[in-house]
């Protein structure tokens, strides 16, 4: 099983609200997922990004793969913690 620790779109069209969820590869974007660890508010200014990073640490640990914009997200939230 290919685990990926991705974002889930939400919110209103043209209002996007994104959580961070690990999720089997196969599955589709805003479909079924394993665990929710935070969330991502493009909206606000400055950007809100949330994230528990124990349970992100511990899915990395265990071979989940961040896409590209998580990884970018979870490296900005590490610096304002």
């Amino acid at each position: 099983m290919a685990v990926k620790i991705r974002l889930r779109r939400m919110g209103a069209k043209k209002a996007p609200f994104y959580r961070i969820v690990v999720a089997d590869s196969r599955y589709p974007r805003d479909g079924r997922f394993i665990e929710e660890i935070g969330y991502y508010d493009p909206t606000k200014n400055p950007s809100v990004i949330k994230v528990d990073s124990e349970k992100a640490a511990k899915w990395i640990a265990n071979g989940a793969q961040p896409t590209d914009t998580v990884k970018k997200l979870l490296k900005e939230a590490g610096k304002e913690d």
